[in-house]
């Protein structure tokens, strides 16, 4: 069982499987990672294995932006791919492009085919459509936020496709102030790209690039204020480099910008921000009827986190999140009034409804925007930089970070990958910091319990209940996924967890706490059933204590000569308990083994297991009390992690006489399989 870090390694599948399915729409081109050919010992020379083909080769790539000085642009893209196999044909069968058309608008002049044979054929104006994005089907106030579609008919193994995307943006709420982001393909999937930015002298903006992007071309063309400067790169698939390699090489800041190329008319993070705080302010407005709910709301609590409380429940539980990119609607919101009375919100307007009833009723809050990758004291201001919208509110004594977007998550928790790190805020005046660090706390101490109950049956087989108490991060991913998941699916949920824990059977039931219900921690109860679990016609039979494997970080690799050896990552301090009982049939006998105590300053561990009568007992606990163990430490360590791995490979030692009476000769033992450690 994943215990530590960020996610049980289930929870994690859960998650990806269920976001893959979200993400990734039929059809859409998407790049594939390098396949990698197994190795075999050869016993004679034999050349180097052909490297595997992609699916699509994309021959050509090329990209041109052109910005105007008022902050207007055009971005063509003109893309040749050669299609290897039917995998290709399906990624390319429909090639979509988002756009919003209150301030862009997306031209689709080419589609071309070439056939192996030299026949062609163009792709019919019928065959593009223009949507909602399918996000938006029941939010119509977003219905400016569009998907146009291109359905490729025809398209075959060996065919070359070509096409040239324009997409207009015009008025964008944030000009005259524009900028970009781009990152060149890796892993061969293009053979040759080129990248170009023709913009006006006069806006004086150089590009930020990373090593694999540091050679460019600059041109400068026209005289005064018709002057030009134009930035071009090319680039061919044998010269590509890899942006982390360089870094190692160059021994250079991590992330220290986030693209390979990454050009703002923003002067610094201050301007940036005011610029993205005049683009809310009148979302943020207080109305009369959004003060009355929040009066509403707040009625009767008295303490300003109970306050602050209830209008995060509110928000979080009764508005629905519309899930759209956090630029969809150009950094630009709807009234916090209008939002209310909708009944829906993207994560960013959750964020303005949060803080606007907050504000009302004279608490501090407001949104701030955590940031991706790159740290805002090395790179350069650029919207592209902005994740994920969060609400940040100062209390007496503490500032609480909420994401209302998440629907189930607790109050004051946000996601693993959010704490620690630094937000943008929309200050209400500029002569506050622009940055606040987020805390890496939880609101709470983080635990996990699991208790299974299990009967051995005289035929062999084994039928448990185990049950799941969670508070933490792995606690709001397992809500989450419940909270999204039908309740016809839940069996389905529960036998993967069954599976991620080593637990092998069926599962024959399943229950789950509210996913609503915050206070408290989330739980989950299924039954199981293995047949022939053990086989009592050889003996000894060996069982593993039926407990989920609690997953230690490894070592970390050795590193390259000159580099600093990293600390060991535990994670977020956190204490977990698990707890077995198993009923043997009568006549069985029972070994159990010796139980072990390991203590540290970063952790702690303590096993015990017991027979009486034709009862088995066993139970581990381990207490994550430091979020890293120094480098310096490591074969301390390394003793801890050997001490719980083998107290863990331990087992039951059973015996039972057969119906007809003792066995005569013992048999090979009968040895059930414990669970897998789940890798970190």
């Amino acid at each position: 069982m994943r215990l530590h870090l960020t996610y049980h390694p289930l929870l994690r599948a859960l998650a990806v499987s269920f976001l893959f399915a979200l993400v990734i729409p039929p059809g859409s081109p998407t790049q594939q990672a390098p396949q990698k050919q197994s190795e075999k010992p050869a016993s004679k020379p034999s050349p180097p294995p052909e490297k595997p083909e992609n699916p699509a080769q994309i021959e050509l790539l090329e990209t041109h932006y052109r910005f105007e000085v008022n902050g207007d642009s055009r971005k063509e893209v003109h893309t040749r791919v050669h299609i290897n196999n039917e995998l290709g044909v399906r990624q390319f069968a429909r090639i979509n492009f988002d756009y919003n058309r209150s301030f862009q608008s997306i031209e689709i002049p080419l589609v071309h085919i070439t056939h192996p044979s030299g026949g062609t054929a163009d792709i019919l104006p019928s065959a593009i459509t223009d949507n909602p994005n399918p996000a938006v089907l029941n939010a119509p106030a977003y219905e400016d936020v569009r998907v146009k579609s291109v359905r490729i008919l025809g398209l075959a193994p060996g065919d070359i496709l070509e096409y040239r995307i324009i997409t207009a943006t015009s008025h964008h709420p944030l000009a005259p102030d524009f900028w970009l982001s781009h990152d060149f393909a890796r892993g061969g999937i293009v053979t040759q790209e080129s990248f170009e930015i023709d913009l006006p002298a006069s806006r004086d903006s150089k590009p930020f690039t990373s090593i694999a992007a540091h050679d460019y071309e600059t041109i400068r063309s026209g005289d005064a204020a018709e002057a030009r400067l134009i930035y071009l790169w090319k680039r061919h698939s044998t010269a590509s480099s890899s942006l982390e390699t360089s870094r190692k090489i160059f021994d250079l800041p991590l992330a220290s910008v986030e693209s390979d190329i990454v050009l703002t008319t923003f002067k610094g993070w201050a301007e940036f921000e005011i610029a993205v705080q005049k683009s809310f302010e009148k979302a943020l407005q207080i109305t009369p009827q959004l003060k009355a709910k929040a009066i509403e709301l707040t009625h009767g609590r008295g303490k300003p986190e109970d306050d602050l409380r209830a209008l995060y429940d509110f928000v979080s539980k009764n508005i629905p999140t519309v899930d759209l990119q956090l630029d969809s609607a150009g950094f630009r919101s709807r009234g916090a009034e209008h939002i209310l009375s909708s009944g829906y919100a993207t994560p960013e307007e959750k964020c303005v409804l949060l803080s606007a009833l907050a504000t009302a009723v004279g608490l501090r809050a407001q949104p701030a925007f955590t940031l991706s990758g790159a740290h805002p004291r090395i790179a350069p201001p650029t919207p592209s930089i902005l994740s994920h919208p969060l609400v940040m509110s100062a209390l007496a004594a503490h500032v609480v970070w909420l994401d209302p977007s998440v629907e189930v998550a607790p109050f004051g928790m946000i996601a693993s990958n959010m704490r620690g790190g630094v937000a943008v805020p929309l200050h209400p005046t500029t002569d506050i910091s622009f940055l606040e660090d987020i805390s890496k706390d939880l609101p709470f101490p983080a635990s996990q319990r699991v208790r299974v109950d299990a009967i051995l049956g005289a035929d062999g087989n084994l039928n448990a209940k185990v049950h799941y108490s969670m508070r933490g991060d792995n606690e709001l991913l397992l809500r989450l996924t419940f909270h999204k998941s039908p309740k016809e699916k839940w069996k389905d949920l529960a036998q993967l967890l069954s599976l991620s824990d080593g637990f092998r059977g069926q599962v024959t039931g399943v229950t789950a706490s509210d996913p609503y219900a915050t206070k408290e921690p989330f739980t989950v109860e299924y039954e199981i059933t293995q047949p022939k679990f053990v086989d009592w016609s050889k003996k000894p039979v060996r069982i593993p204590a039926l407990l989920p494997q609690l997953g230690l970080p490894d070592l970390p690799a050795k590193p390259a000569p000159g580099v600093a050896v990293s600390p060991i990552e535990l994670g977020t301090p956190l204490e977990v308990e698990t707890h077995m009982t198993l009923h043997l049939p009568t006549g069985t006998t029972v070994a159990p083994p010796t139980g072990s105590s390991v203590v540290r300053d970063y952790a702690t561990f303590a096993s015990q297991y017991s027979a009486k009568g034709q009862t088995v007992s066993a139970s581990r606990h381990i207490n994550f009390l430091q979020r890293q163990v120094p480098a310096d430490r490591a074969a301390d360590y390394y003793a801890f992690l050997r001490a719980v791995q083998n107290d863990q490979a331990q087992g039951f030692t059973l015996d039972r006489a057969s119906p007809t009476g003792p066995a005569a000769k013992p048999a090979a033992s009968s040895v059930a399989a414990p669970p897998p450690t789940p890798k970190p």
